[in-house]
C-alpha cells in the first residue's frame, strides 16, 4: 500500500473515530510535593504562557519547537551537546492516526511521521542531521522527539544561528515532505558570564515573565542530567523531558484586597523572590528566592542580574534555608546548613544546585483544506507565513486591512474568520485585503452586539489555513437620534411628513456607512 491509499484510508479512520476534543498536555493541579504538604496548587494566570500542542479538533495540526535561548560552543574534538536539548511536538489527532496506520501498513517499524533537525545551513542532507524518534504522550493525541547530539562547533563563526527541522512522512521508501520549520534565533557564547551584567548585554539577561529551563547535573556528569518537568499532575526531575516555566517577579508585600501576590517588571536579580509557572499546564511553584550558587555555596547577599547558564538555588520564601532540590527523579526540599567558614552563605548539597537558561518557543499551526487528503498532504506547507502586524484603513463598506509580515505571497488569501475576503498581493511582508460586511459572517442575518473573528491565511490551490496571532473585532457604534429639521428642510418632505425616496436612500448608506467600528487585536 502506498502513501496516498494509507493517507485516504486514514481520512476514513478520521472520519468515524477521530472526533474526540483533547486537553493537550493538561494536568491537575498540585496539592504537595511528597512527604511535605505545601499550598502550591494557585495558579497565576495573568502570567500563563501556554505553548504546547492544543490540536484537538481533526483538522488542526500544531507544531512546536522548544530550545534554549543560547548555547555554548564546542571547541577542537569536545562536543558541547545542546542543554536542554531542543524538543519538538507535534500536536493534533492526524499525527498519531497517520504515525499509527502507516506503522501498521507494509511500510515496517521504520514507517511513520519522520523528522530531522540540524543546525541552519550546516547539514546538507538527512545523513548529517540528527534524526527525530517520535514518542505518544499518554493521554494525549501530541508526539514528542528530542534532539540530544546537537552541538555548534568553533569551525562555525556566527554568533547566532537557527534549528532546522524537516518532518516527513515514511512508507514502503517513499517519503513525502510535511514542511521545513526554524526555530528562533540562538545566541552562541563561549561559556556563562561571570561578570556582572549591564544593558549593553540584556541579552544574557534573565527577564521577568520569560520563558526559562532549569536543570541539575551531579558531578558535571552528562548521564545524570535531570530537567525541572510536569508530569502527571506533579513536578518531576526528568531525565527525557524538560518543561518551559515563566518566571515572575513577586513584590514583598501582598496585595490588600486580593490576598494574592503583585507581580512586576523588569530583569531577574539574585535575592529576588520568584515564582515558576508551568507554560504548559499553569501549575505554579510556591514564591521562592534564588540564590546565586558559589562552590556548592548559596550567597545571601548578592542582588546581581541572573545571567544565562548561571547556577542557582531556589529557597522557598516562607521556609528559610529550605531549597528545592533533585533525588533521584523526585523533587525534594533540601534543608541546607549555615556554612561554618564564611557568614552571609548556606552549603548546599549537589541536588539543590541548579543551572538556568531562557527558553524559547515558536509554534506552527495549519488546517487542512476541504479537497482530498492525499493531495494536501503532499504539497508541503512551508515555507510558513508570519503575521506581524495589521493595519486598518478608512472604514465602513470602504475599509481595506493591511496584514504585514514575513512569507508572504499571492498564493495567500485573507480571511476573517470562515469568511474569505478579497486580497491583494503586494510584496513578501505584505497583503491588502477588503474588510468583509459584518452580515456576510452572520450569513446575512441581523448583528447582535460586537463580533471577533480570528484572522486567518488560506492557500489558495489546496486550502491550508494558517493561524495567526491576530482577531479583528466588529463593533457596532450606539445608534443616533436623527438630527432636528429645520423649516427649510421641511419644504422637500412629503405630505406625510417622510423623506422622498432619494433622501432616505442617501441616510441608509450613511447609516451604513458609519455605524461600524473596528478594532485590531493580538490574542494573548
Amino acid at each position: 500500500m502506498d502513501v496516498a491509499a494509507m493517507m485516504d484510508e486514514l481520512a476514513e479512520a478520521m472520519e468515524d473515530g477521530g472526533r474526540e476534543d483533547s486537553a493537550c498536555f493538561r494536568t491537575e493541579p498540585l496539592t504537595h510535593l511528597l512527604e511535605r504538604r505545601l499550598d502550591w496548587d494557585r495558579r497565576a494566570e495573568p502570567a500563563r504562557q501556554s505553548f504546547a500542542p492544543q490540536g484537538g479538533a481533526l483538522g488542526d495540526h500544531s507544531v512546536v519547537i522548544l530550545h534554549a535561548k543560547v548555547a555554548q560552543k564546542s571547541y577542537g574534538n569536545e562536543k558541547r551537546f545542546f542543554c536542554p536539548p531542543p524538543c519538538v511536538y507535534i500536536g493534533g489527532n492526524i499525527w498519531r492516526l497517520m504515525h499509527d496506520l502507516l506503522r501498521a501498513g507494509t511500510c515496517g517499524p521504520d514507517g511513520g511521521v519522520r523528522g530531522y533537525m540540524c543546525v541552519d545551513s550546516a547539514a546538507q542532507t538527512h545523513s548529517d542531521a540528527y534524526k527525530l524518534n517520535f514518542e505518544t504522550l499518554p493521554n494525549t493525541t501530541g508526539m514528542l522527539a528530542c534532539a540530544k547530539s546537537l552541538f555548534i562547533s568553533d569551525a562555525d563563526k556566527r554568533k547566532h544561528f537557527r534549528l532546522q527541522l524537516g518532518l516527513f512522512l515514511d512508507a514502503n521508501g517513499e517519503r513525502q515532505e510535511v514542511g521545513s520549520f526554524h526555530s528562533r534565533l540562538i545566541k552562541v557564547i563561549s561559556k556563562p558570564s561571570q561578570k556582572r551584567q549591564s544593558m549593553k548585554n540584556a541579552d544574557l539577561c534573565i527577564s521577568a515573565c520569560s520563558r526559562i529551563a532549569l536543570f541539575n547535573r551531579l558531578r558535571s556528569q552528562t548521564v545524570s542530567t535531570r530537567y525541572l518537568a510536569v508530569e502527571g499532575g506533579a513536578f518531576v526531575a526528568s531525565a527525557r523531558r524538560w518543561t518551559a516555566f515563566t518566571i515572575t517577579l513577586v513584590e514583598e508585600h501582598r496585595a490588600e484586597h486580593q490576598g494574592d501576590f503583585v507581580l512586576s517588571e523588569g530583569f531577574v536579580c539574585y535575592g529576588s523572590v520568584v515564582q515558576l509557572v508551568c507554560t504548559e499546564s499553569g501549575l505554579t511553584l510556591p514564591p521562592m528566592v534564588i540564590r546565586k550558587v558559589n562552590k556548592q555555596h548559596a550567597i545571601l547577599c548578592v542582588d546581581e542580574p541572573v545571567s544565562q547558564l548561571h547556577k542557582c538555588a531556589l529557597e522557598m520564601r516562607d521556609t528559610p534555608q529550605a531549597f528545592l532540590a533533585v533525588s533521584n527523579d523526585a523533587i525534594v526540599l533540601h534543608q541546607a546548613t549555615w556554612s561554618p567558614r564564611e557568614s552571609g552563605r548556606v552549603l548546599l548539597n549537589d541536588g539543590s544546585c541548579w543551572t538556568v537558561t531562557g527558553a524559547e518557543v515558536v509554534e506552527f499551526a495549519f488546517r487542512p483544506g476541504h479537497d482530498s487528503f492525499a493531495a494536501r498532504i503532499r504539497m508541503p506547507v512551508t515555507p510558513f507565513p508570519n503575521v506581524t502586524g495589521l493595519e486598518l484603513n478608512g472604514g465602513g463598506h470602504v475599509a481595506t486591512l493591511e496584514v504585514e509580515g514575513e512569507n508572504l505571497g499571492p498564493h495567500l488569501q485573507v480571511c476573517f474568520g470562515q469568511q474569505r475576503a478579497d486580497t491583494i498581493f503586494k510584496s513578501i511582508k505584505s497583503l491588502v485585503c477588503v474588510v468583509p460586511d459584518v452580515c456576510a459572517l452572520h450569513g446575512g442575518g441581523v448583528r447582535c452586539g460586537a463580533l471577533t473573528v480570528p484572522i486567518t491565511l488560506r492557500r489558495l490551490c489546496d486550502g491550508v489555513l494558517y493561524s495567526t496571532a491576530f482577531s479583528f473585532t466588529y463593533t457596532p457604534e450606539p445608534e443616533r437620534l436623527p438630527p432636528p429639521i429645520n423649516e427649510g428642510a421641511r419644504s422637500t418632505r412629503g405630505r406625510d411628513g417622510a423623506p422622498p425616496e432619494d433622501d432616505a436612500l442617501l441616510e441608509s448608506i450613511h447609516h451604513e456607512f458609519t455605524r461600524t467600528n473596528f478594532h485590531l487585536f493580538m490574542q494573548p
